[in-house]
């Protein structure tokens, strides 16, 4: 005689927990596997540590827990190295200071994922051109993930978390935001983190006051700060300028005459 079957309760709710889940994904429910929907789940973990110098986005040695947390939970990665006592958002920094490190340090910001062959090639092309490294390699989204969680070792190890990150970044950001953790983070030389300390620091004004001679001046700081810094070669740091108006007006910008102008404009140094 055949044992009778019961159906359980428990194999019941397993069956329509089952049912459901076809259901949502056929129905185009793939958001559970995108990367922002796990973002919040890190605002219940302990509170990252702060980085352990005056620098608001030290690099830091990291273990491969850190790293793998780093990636799953970036925003919560993000948000315990950037400093909000100095952060100025978007809508407050000139457009033309946007423009300005777009043109110089990715021009294609706006259509690449992070990553951007085509720049590097371009970058190359303009360095043979002018004799010297004057536009990056990096997109500005790399550039953010280095200065925010990177030392500056070339391995190719270091190199592939990079890549990883910055592609993380631009699944989990807009490109709005990722270009406003830029601005507020990156080094402008002369001990300014950020375009708030940096144009205090170099103009004493807010950004949002800085006119064209002045965001182009402060906008080619981030390739080489320790060079460029006003501070330190105004000769290098208004030759950097001219670069900087150059890339504006050969991307359309600004027109060769406002180049031409904001070039010769006297810049007056919070510090002279």
């Amino acid at each position: 005689m055949k044992k009778k079957r019961t159906f359980s309760l428990k194999h019941f709710l397993l069956l329509l927990a089952l049912v459901f889940c076809v259901a949502y994904l056929c129905s185009g429910g793939t958001r559970i596997f995108q990367p922002k929907t796990w973002q919040h789940v890190g605002d219940y973990l302990p509170k990252a540590e702060q980085p352990q110098s005056d620098r608001p986005s030290a690099a830091e040695e990291a273990t491969f827990t850190d790293r793998i947390s780093r990636l799953v939970f970036l925003r919560r990665a993000v948000a315990s190295h950037i400093r909000k006592d100095s952060y100025t958002a978007l809508n407050r920094i000139p457009l033309q200071l946007r423009q300005a490190v777009i043109a110089v340090e990715d021009n294609r910001f706006y259509s690449h994922h992070g990553f951007d062959a085509e720049g590097m090639m371009r970058a190359a092309l303009v360095n043979l051109q002018y004799g010297e490294i004057t536009e990056g390699a990096s997109t500005i989204t790399q550039q953010l993930i280095k200065n925010l969680f990177l030392s500056q070792e070339q391995t190719f190890g270091r190199k592939a978390e990079e890549l990883l990150l910055a592609l993380d970044m631009e699944a989990n950001y807009s490109k709005d935001e990722i270009l406003e953790l830029y601005l507020n983070s990156i080094y402008f030389g002369s001990g300014y983190y950020g375009i708030t300390d940096a144009s205090q620091g170099y103009f004493a004004k807010e950004p949002q006051d800085l006119d064209l001679a002045e965001a182009s001046m402060l906008a080619g700081l981030p390739n080489a700060p320790s060079l460029y810094s006003p501070y330190v070669d105004f000769l290098k740091a208004k030759k950097r300028q001219f670069i900087v108006l150059d890339a504006m007006a050969r991307t359309g910008f600004i027109t060769k005459e406002q180049a031409e102008d904001a070039k010769i404009e006297p810049l007056y140094l919070a510090h002279e």
